[in-house]
């Protein structure tokens, strides 16, 4: 072999073993920073790494423990904004705690997938799960399961402290800006009704509505896309012109009230000259909708750092940020 071919190959494990002159399992306690490992073993194994240019990776560290250093992602619906977002800011939150993460992909409202994804998980000895926008049937089919390894949900679900209150809080920040400015009919459009995302985000307005005495003016229902809120947008028009119509409406996602405020545009509806409109979870293009979205943004990052956090037996992992309104052209005074 060329001395160019040999400088191509990996170093491995076990190249760093023979130069340093210990066991496989000795490196592999260095890698992972044992305890009980002498300074001066640590040193030499140290030496031969920076000598062969050895890169560390999860696999190695692995030998000689009983963790695989990699957290399973369990996602469905991916070709929405929320869950492709959640699983980007999973593998970067993965990443800086030294893990990686395996993903697998599952029909959410089918506990038969979701139990088949998690299998294909758990064969690749991950240390955790991870749910991404997770269906309430995803969380029965796991509890039947029964893994055997710890499950958290990246939003929504109570196996993560928080995660459903934050959603709610999200949603009431909507309500609370819409009463400031006056609006007291005030519609909602909710996502799919077995989204644990959509139950806490409905469960937020509902409660702030009522601490103001209110209810909703009319609720409809999506399936999270652009298209079915282009869909309500005739029912909508028709509550326009009804008795006592809604002056406002609480979407629970951004996408929806793109295609809400989309269809409503095409049948002569001015938003917000005619209703006001506020989204949620802060898409990138938000800014960019005619109007500009206002919009309801959560941290996802912080959302995935804390998974990863819980999943990795942290006593006390930091919170995400709180939820915050983002106010753009989308909505006015009453």
């Amino acid at each position: 072999m060329s001395e160019e071919a040999h400088g191509r190959m990996r170093v491995g494990v076990r190249d760093v073993a023979a130069a340093a002159g210990v066991s496989t399992q000795t490196v592999s306690r260095v890698l992972n920073d044992h305890p009980h490992i002498r300074p001066e073993t640590r040193e030499r194994v140290v030496a031969a790494m920076a000598e062969l240019g050895y890169r560390v990776n999860n696999a190695a560290r692995s030998l000689g423990t009983a963790t695989t250093r990699t957290i399973g992602v369990l996602a469905s619906d991916t070709d929405l904004f929320g869950p492709a977002a959640g699983i980007a800011a999973l593998e970067r939150a993965a990443r800086s705690a030294g893990r990686w993460i395996a993903t697998a992909y599952a029909d959410g409202v089918d506990a038969a997938s979701v139990t088949e994804a998690a299998e294909h998980l758990l064969a690749q000895g991950v240390d955790g799960i991870v749910l991404v926008a997770p269906h309430t049937t995803a969380i029965e089919a796991l509890g039947v399961a029964r893994p055997g390894v710890p499950i958290v949900s990246l939003h929504g679900a109570a196996t993560v402290a928080g995660g459903a209150q934050r959603q709610a809080e999200g949603a009431a920040l909507a309500v609370e800006h819409l009463v400031a400015l006056g609006h007291r009919r005030i519609g909602r459009v909710s996502g799919p009704s077995e989204w644990l995302e959509a139950i806490a985000r409905d469960r937020g307005t509902a409660d702030a509505l009522a601490r103001h005495g209110l209810s909703a003016a009319g609720r409809w229902a999506g399936d999270w896309s652009a298209g079915s809120g282009a869909a309500l947008a005739a029912p909508v028009a028709d509550a326009l012109r009804g008795t006592d119509p809604p002056t406002a409406f609480v979407v629970a996602n951004d996408q929806m009230a793109l295609g809400l405020m989309s269809g409503l545009d095409a049948l002569g509806v001015s938003v917000p000259g005619d209703v006001s409109v506020v989204g949620f979870d802060d898409h990138p293009d938000a800014a960019f909708y005619r109007p500009a979205l206002t919009t309801v943004r959560l941290d996802i990052a912080g959302e995935a750092r804390r998974c990863v956090a819980v999943l990795l037996g942290e006593p006390r992992p930091a919170d995400p940020e709180a939820p915050r309104l983002v106010v753009r052209s989308s909505t006015r005074s009453h």
